[in-house]
């Protein structure tokens, strides 16, 4: 239960950042609201992974982590994505991106040990 309270801490962290830069800019066109659908998809992914024992809460965690660090590191790129150009620099940019590297590793920890304590259902064979 510890990795799955700090895999949803991290994704909750993630979208607090989220959250913070929906409000410093929603008026942007496509990442304004790209800022909000990772804040609340967080909070939903943080909360699955308290409250639901399934293997697939650590998925979205993975998920979660690999999308928004990916698109943020597109955002770096001299393209940008959706004309919004970022850089590798800011105590919000580290701070995502270290919540997002957390909620990868632990999310694949959990996937792991949850893989090797599931029993194996055996499959039924159907002989002619």
């Amino acid at each position: 239960m510890t990795v799955r309270l700090i895999a949803a801490a991290a994704v909750l962290v993630s979208a607090g950042v989220h959250f913070k830069l929906w409000l410093d800019f929603k008026s942007l066109d496509v990442v304004g609201p790209a800022f909000m659908v990772n804040a609340i998809a967080g909070v939903v992914i943080a909360v699955l992974l308290v409250a639901w024992k399934s293997w697939l809460a650590p998925l979205l965690a993975v998920g979660f982590g690999i999308a928004t660090l990916a698109a943020f590191t597109v955002s770096t790129t001299p393209n940008g994505l959706f004309d919004d150009h970022e850089k590798w620099s800011g105590g919000y940019v580290w701070t995502a991106a270290i919540a997002e590297a957390v909620a990868i590793i632990a999310g694949l920890y959990l996937l792991v040990r949850e893989r090797r304590t599931t029993p194996v259902r055996e499959h039924a064979t159907v002989s002619s």
